[in-house]
């Protein structure tokens, strides 16, 4: 029972299993029927599917050359505007017309990364003439507006740029003002002075001459550019130097100059070189700095070509200067036009520089260099002039000497410029420190002087004369050192020695001078050896003496006396203290010798006929003639002031 329960399950599930596949095939010839007829119909899709797909593409295609068509009209349009500016012309709206050169530029790059359209050529030739056409308008416009607005300055507008001590109502007016009692002292305020470089071209237009010349610069027309600007700007700034009073000389007609007109153009050339510098030149790098900014290599030669010739002309003057004959008078004016190159030189590196430039900054440091040699040597020159100086002028009141004056006054003046003499002995490596070397040169020079003083001295006949001309100038170069700056250097011990030898001079003159008369004045060969007198007489100061004796040395005083009093009334002692000095030395050996000879031995002439014939002067007619001695005043024959008793 349990078996065929079993087989009827098992047959039950057989024919549930056929049945099973027999729907399986049925759906699989049904799907199988769908596959066909969907081929079949995407058959006959595909042609439909194909030329929708086309249609679409097409539209896309269309709408692409519309956009490019819209593009190129547009730069069609643009060609059209631009070309309308620049047939106008930059005259009414320069940065309009800077604009639409922008815009043409902008189109030719458009056309010249799209050689694909088929009048990209033709659109080229035109855009391409039209550049040309704005060059050739710019050029234009660049020079016209360059050259009218570059105008030479007035001096009074330079002078207003400069500091206040340097402009013509001050007293340093001519910048070498060497009456200065501290001229280190000037010079270290000059050098700190603030100056004010003047505007060129309003500030307006400037950025506008920049795009210009930058446009010229990008189109290939450097030269030309360079051209215009160097003819413009070196044009204004010849002419304000020239209305400045800057003069193109050559070196011979420097040569032939009287001293005194080229001194008076040496000042003005140092004026004139820091106005320059500092005001014009300085003024015409900052303009060509702007104008040209982002183009250095055509900057610096802009700059180069502007200031070139003016450049030279003032250098030029240096150094015709410079290589001149040297004298004495002409160290000072080195020294000062020394002084000022080295003040500009690092202005002149700054203003100067570039590879354009390499030229001129070589220039204007070989001239400093010229210049310190030329002090040098004529520094040199002058210690040795001193010493040899023969010149036949004689002062014949025995007073200082020209040449004494002059010395002194020139190292008075060496002191001034102390720290430009220190420069100059580092430049020439002279190994020393510069104080000792100054002071070692000083003292030469002092020595200098004295040897040809002495040497001056024997030209005169009289020795008293001799020794009062030492004195005077021995001391005139003794107080001078103590008054200046050369008492530090020279020190107490130099003072001191020719202290001595003004005394020793003033000794010897005493002694030559008034020794005849003080001999005139001694008892000697009038009275006995005995020396004393019989009761009765004068207290015996007289005795044995021979009236006739005694009457011939009053005669005697009386001439030489006389004769010293016209003489030397008319010789000078400059010096009021040491013209004192000398009188009462004088008189303290003449006065007490005087009155005890009158003492001793008037008595004698008393009771002759006429006593005023012997004793002429009184002790007090003496002291107030020797008031007049030294005053240089010369005085008429048979003048000598007479006195009595």
């Amino acid at each position: 029972m349990e078996m065929e329960a079993l087989t009827q399950r098992a047959q039950l599930l057989r024919e549930s299993l056929q049945k099973s596949q027999a729907i399986a095939d049925g759906v699989v010839a049904i799907l199988g029927s769908f596959d066909h007829r969907l081929s079949a119909l995407d058959a006959a899709m595909r042609p439909t599917q194909v030329r929708t797909h086309a249609i679409r593409t097409a539209h896309e295609n269309i709408d692409r050359t519309l956009r490019a068509a819209d593009v190129i009209l547009a730069q069609f349009d643009r060609i059209r505007e631009a070309e309308r500016d620049i047939l106008k012309g930059p005259n009414e709206d320069l940065q309009g017309f800077l604009d639409a050169v922008d815009r043409l530029k902008s189109i030719v790059r458009f056309f010249s990364s799209n050689k694909s359209y088929k009048s990209s050529d033709g659109v080229l030739n035109h855009a391409n003439g039209l550049l040309g056409k704005a060059i050739m308008k710019m050029e234009n416009e660049f020079q016209k507006q360059l050259t009218s607005r570059s105008k030479p300055l007035e001096p009074d507008r330079l002078f207003d740029c400069l500091p206040s001590s340097l402009r013509p109502s001050s007293e340093a007016d001519s910048g070498g003002n060497r009456s200065s009692s501290n001229h280190s002292e000037q010079q270290q305020k000059l050098e700190n002075a603030v100056y004010t470089p003047p505007t060129l071209i309003d500030p307006r237009f400037v950025p506008l001459l920049s795009k210009l010349a930058q446009q010229l610069v990008q189109a290939g027309h450097q030269q030309q550019c360079l051209r215009i600007y160097r003819e413009a700007r070196s044009s204004a700034l010849e002419m304000s130097l020239k209305n400045l009073g800057v003069e193109k000389l050559s070196k011979e007609e420097v040569q032939k100059m009287q001293w005194e007109s080229l001194e008076a153009k040496i000042g003005n050339w140092i004026h004139f070189m820091r106005i320059a510098v500092k005001l014009l030149f300085a003024s015409e790098r900052q303009l060509c700095d702007q104008i040209f900014e982002g183009v250095d290599s055509l900057k610096d030669q802009c700059f180069a070509e502007v200031t070139s010739n003016s450049l030279a002309v003032l250098l030029s003057f240096g150094e015709a200067i410079a290589k001149s004959k040297r004298s004495p008078e002409k160290l000072f004016v080195l020294l000062d036009m020394y002084e000022i190159m080295r003040e500009l030189q690092s202005e002149i590196e700054t203003i100067f520089e570039g590879k354009a430039c390499v030229e001129m900054r070589e220039s204007a440091l070989s001239l400093t260099k010229r210049l310190a040699q030329t002090a040098q040597e004529t520094f040199g020159d002058f210690e040795e002039a001193v010493e040899k100086d023969a010149t036949k002028t004689t002062v014949l009141d025995g007073t200082v000497h020209p040449l004494t004056s002059y010395v002194i006054n020139y190292v008075k003046f060496l002191f001034d410029y102390q720290s430009t003499l220190k420069q100059l002995f580092q430049e020439f490596g002279t190994g020393d420190e510069n104080n000792s070397q100054l002071a070692s040169v000083t003292m030469r020079i002092m020595q200098a002087l004295q040897t040809n003083l002495d040497a001056k001295s024997k030209q005169y006949k009289d020795p008293s004369l001799t020794h009062l001309f030492l004195m005077n100038n021995i001391h005139y170069m003794v107080r001078s050192v103590r008054r200046s700056e050369a008492k530090d250097l020279l020190g107490d011990d130099w003072i001191q020695r020719h202290r001595r030898i003004v005394q020793q001079n003033a000794n010897q003159y005493r002694r030559v001078a008034w020794g005849k008369v003080l001999q005139s004045l001694s008892g000697q060969g009038l009275t006995s050896s005995g020396g004393s007198g019989p009761p009765g007489s004068d207290g015996g100061n007289s005795s044995g003496a021979s009236r006739a004796a005694v009457k011939e040395r009053f005669r005697s005083f009386n001439v030489q006396f006389e004769e010293l009093h016209q003489r030397q009334c008319q010789w000078t002692v400059p010096d009021q203290e040491l013209r004192e000095s000398l009188r009462l030395a004088v008189a303290e050996i003449l006065l007490p010798a005087y009155r005890s000879f009158i003492k001793r031995f008037g008595p004698l002439v008393d009771s002759s006929k006429n006593p005023q014939k012997y004793v002429k002067y009184s002790p007090e007619d003496l002291e107030r003639m020797l008031g007049e001695f030294f005053e240089g005043k010369p005085m008429s024959d048979g003048s000598s002031s007479r006195g009595s008793r």
